[in-house]
């Protein structure tokens, strides 16, 4: 670990994990979320963000100076299903998008609680259909997300595998959110040592987001999806992080039904911290192991 990662750890312990731990109401979060992301997130000089809509979907388009024109990452922001947009994470994708010659396409999908499960689902399957139907080749989409994000993308992997449509490239995933029941040990064995999450946060959340449906649906927690014959799929966590266990379930699950799986687990790094690529050295370097792996994934440009 960096002398950068430590003192950003340190500050996360001291701020942003208590926040996240009194925060009285989804407004109050992304409000802080919105406000944190502008003073401490930066996009790489040249890239270009555009408002539009996808599926009557808001999104917001991110695209670096000599993106291929039909490499698209369709990528799901986290945030617990309550807070975050593609505001807070424009900067990040930017940063992706310019290491792998991509567009981005961030939906601004419904937030709980005013829109509880399904609604984020229903958003990520609809801005997946009308990406296909508008003549987006679907090996040339990549699926992505991180924390909730990263379920939700999961989550519409299965869908699209359980409903037999157009295979995506493959899938990726920051520190996914993948059981909403919280069953997973590393919640409770390392509650102290995850310098952001708030573990006994976690009830509140699945609560709003739910609203009283069966936390096992695959549409809410992909641990229990079927994605038989799935494309690839990256996934990576800190070690220290309360979802460090969604995420070695989610590859041992991946892994029996036939997926391949990349799974990156780090040391001692906070969660999402691919959001920090400006800040630490350790999320640079994820960004770029990810965005070759992208490139390998991806076919040629039909202009190449």
């Amino acid at each position: 670990m960096s002398f950068r990662s430590a003192a950003l750890n340190h500050w996360l312990r001291l701020t942003e994990k208590p926040h996240l731990a009194r925060a009285k109401s989804p407004q109050a979060l992304r409000a802080s979320f919105e406000r944190k992301a502008r003073l401490l997130f930066r996009a790489p000089k040249g890239c270009a963000f555009q408002p539009g809509s996808v599926a009557e979907v808001p999104v917001l388009w991110v695209s670096a100076p000599e993106a291929d024109d039909d490499l698209v990452i369709l990528y799901f922001h986290g945030g617990g299903y309550v807070f975050g947009s593609p505001r807070t994470h424009r900067a990040m994708l930017a940063r992706l998008s310019s290491l792998c010659s991509a567009w981005s396409c961030l939906p601004d999908y419904r937030l709980a609680p005013e829109h509880p499960f399904p609604a984020a689902f229903d958003d990520a399957l609809a801005v997946y259909g009308d990406l296909l139907a508008g003549g987006t080749s679907p090996e040339r989409i990549m699926l992505g997300g991180d924390s909730a994000g990263g379920g939700l993308a999961l989550a519409l992997l299965a869908e699209i595998c359980r409903r037999d449509l157009p295979r995506p490239a493959g899938c990726f995933a920051f520190s996914p959110l993948t059981d909403l029941r919280f069953s997973g040990e590393s919640m409770r064995n390392n509650a102290q040592s995850d310098v952001v999450l708030p573990a006994d946060r976690a009830a509140d959340m699945a609560g709003m987001y739910l609203r009283g449906a069966d936390p096992d649906d695959p549409r809410a927690s992909p641990l229990h999806g079927d994605f038989t014959g799935s494309g690839p799929v990256w996934l990576t966590v800190g070690d220290t992080e309360i979802l460090l266990d969604d995420t070695r379930r989610m590859a041992d699950v991946l892994r029996a039904q036939g997926v391949e799986v990349e799974m990156v687990i780090e040391p001692d790094l906070p969660h999402v911290w691919p959001l920090f690529h400006g800040m630490i050295p350790e999320a640079g370097a994820t960004l770029q192991r990810l965005g070759q792996w992208i490139r390998r994934l991806a076919p040629p440009s039909a202009d190449s």
